[in-house]
């Protein structure tokens, strides 16, 4: 497994606001050891930043593309951008 740290952001839109996505990537991050934050826009989408190990990265990124069980992920939009050397996961 690579060891390259990776970054990406994703602003994820739908029924993605009061239905604990942020807690829920949070706690996917977590499992995977990927480090970022997440935070509800004033436009309704979430917006997720995510630093680690590629294959940790594109593992929480899938998570994201269904969100939680009450969630409804219409449309996931990444993009890749230097790491900044994050750690830890936070919900903003």
């Amino acid at each position: 497994m690579s060891t390259d740290v990776v970054r990406r952001r994703a602003i994820l839109t739908g029924h993605v606001q009061g239905v604990f996505f942020r807690a829920s990537v949070k706690e996917a991050a977590d499992n995977e050891g990927v480090a970022g934050w997440a935070a509800n826009r004033p436009d309704g989408a979430v917006e997720v930043v995510l630093e680690g190990p590629a294959a940790a990265v594109e593992s929480v990124l899938g998570y994201c593309r269904t969100g939680p069980v009450n969630a409804r992920v219409d449309a996931a939009e990444v993009s890749e951008e230097d790491p900044e050397g994050l750690s830890g996961f936070q919900t903003r």
